[in-house]
């Protein structure tokens, strides 16, 4: 296994974030030590501690950062409700085009509802209804009797996440690509994107499989019939849903990674919340950080290394005293490290 000492390590800005955070990236810290960590990280703040401390959700150390790195994994972030506080995330995708919101999501635990789980989701993570265009209008004395909000989907977007979806799965040796949509109710909306989706899946024609589906269609057979699916494509709305119901078909969100990419600078992420209820009493699950780190890993071509760190989760996770509280065991964040440790450097003897 390559060695930090003897390779240039790469510069990764990291943000450990709110409630939870620090607890689970401490452990990733801890765990890439034992891997011959390949990054060197550059610790920045967002969220509600870098508010508490700068004033700003998103402070432009943060982000020029980001800007030098081109790679940054996170940990969760708050975002203060009301107030006028726009979505660090959001503010995060826009900055830097991240584009692409990838979501694979595969089965670990054994004994589950669902077993041999193995999906990816890409969503478009720019366009659709996440946009931001809202706004109220008065009818008499009430400011916000009506509610609008404006979706964009551009045929230039559309075609950019199709192509990286395909290109995705035939890279990564996936057998079919599904579309999802709603082009049967929003026709203009939605329609655009199967359109301009299937025309980009007949260049891939002699290389991967691909078909649609409606978006509810698709939700009712993720639930009978999961196995189906391989890789799904989609919109914003329906991407940023359907990422979560997969999640749910391997465990929860302690169990999913995501990775942010656009052209200029890649962001990986655990998807699940703060959870500031039970930060610090050790009950965190670090799981979908130590993934979302793995996808870091692959992304730059380290294979062998997210391979090792996948198949270490994988051995401790596969018996019950390795599981974290949410997965029906009692190993706590930091003793779940110690066991990833121990066996990272057990499978490197």
């Amino acid at each position: 296994m390559p060695n930090s000492s003897t390779q240039k390590q790469i510069p990764v800005t990291l943000i450990p974030g709110d409630g939870i955070g620090p607890e689970i990236v401490d452990v990733v810290v801890r765990v890439f030590d034992a891997l011959g960590n390949p990054f060197a990280w550059e610790t920045q703040q967002a969220g509600v501690n870098a508010l508490e401390k700068s004033g700003d959700l998103l402070p432009q150390v943060t982000l020029d950062s980001i800007g030098r790195t081109g790679l940054a994994l996170k940990g969760p972030l708050s975002t203060p409700i009301g107030g006028g506080f726009r979505s660090v995330n959001v503010r995060l995708r826009e900055a830097f085009q991240l584009y692409a919101n990838v979501r694979p999501a595969r089965t670990i635990v054994p004994g589950g509802r669902y077993e041999k789980i193995d999906l990816v989701l890409v969503r478009e993570n720019l366009e659709g209804l996440y946009v931001g265009h809202e706004h109220y209008v008065p009818i008499g004395d009430d400011a916000h009797a009506v509610a609008m909000a404006t979706g964009i989907n551009t045929r230039a977007g559309s075609r950019r996440i199709s192509k990286f979806a395909f290109d995705y799965a035939v890279r990564n040796n996936r057998r079919k690509v599904t579309i999802v949509h709603k082009a049967n109710v929003l026709k203009a909306l939605t329609g655009l994107f199967l359109e301009t989706a299937k025309q980009v899946g007949l260049n891939y024609a002699d290389q991967i499989e691909f078909n649609d589906r409606i978006v509810d269609a698709c939700a009712m057979q993720l639930v009978l019939n999961p196995w189906q699916f391989d890789v799904i494509v989609s919109t914003n709305l329906f991407g940023d849903i359907l990422s979560d119901q997969i999640a749910g078909l391997v465990g929860g969100l302690g169990m999913a990674p995501g990775a942010n990419i656009g052209e200029r600078a890649a962001i990986f992420e655990a998807v699940h919340g703060s959870a500031p209820d039970i930060a610090g009493k050790g009950m965190a699950n670090p799981t979908a950080l130590l993934l979302a780190a793995a996808l870091m890993l692959d992304h730059k071509g380290l294979v062998a290394e997210a391979k090792l760190l996948r198949d270490a989760i994988d051995s401790v996770l596969s018996k019950e005293s390795g599981r974290t509280i949410d997965l029906g065991g009692t190993v706590s964040t930091s003793k779940y490290g110690d066991l990833l440790v121990e066996r990272i450097r057990d499978m490197q003897k």
